[in-house]
């Protein structure tokens, strides 16, 4: 296989929250989208890092500009905050999906 097969443009990829107390609290599992690919700058800052206290505010907004809608826009703008539980879930599954 050739390099450049590989080297393609992100696509919107469909990530589910579909934990037993999201379902029973908001009634159907939870969607967001993130891109498949990130660039590396973005990837490297966490991988394989032991995150540390102070790493914290740096993480979370990473993960705010990768929670997005449908069409590619984050999800949380102008003051717009997601309730604990879910940002939480969020953030675990921005990480996950990190590590693909």
């Amino acid at each position: 296989m050739k390099l450049q097969e590989l080297a393609v443009k992100p696509v919107l990829i469909t990530v589910t929250i579909d934990d037993e107390d999201i379902i029973e609290q908001y009634g159907e599992p939870l969607e967001f989208f993130v891109w498949d690919r990130q660039p590396l700058e973005k990837f490297m800052m966490f991988a394989g890092k032991k995150m540390e206290a102070e790493d914290l505010p740096m993480m979370l907004e990473f993960c705010r500009e990768m929670i997005l809608d449908d069409k590619g826009k984050p999800v949380l703008v102008d003051e717009k905050v997601l309730p604990t539980q879910v940002m939480t879930k969020c953030v675990t599954r921005v990480m996950e999906q990190l590590g693909k």
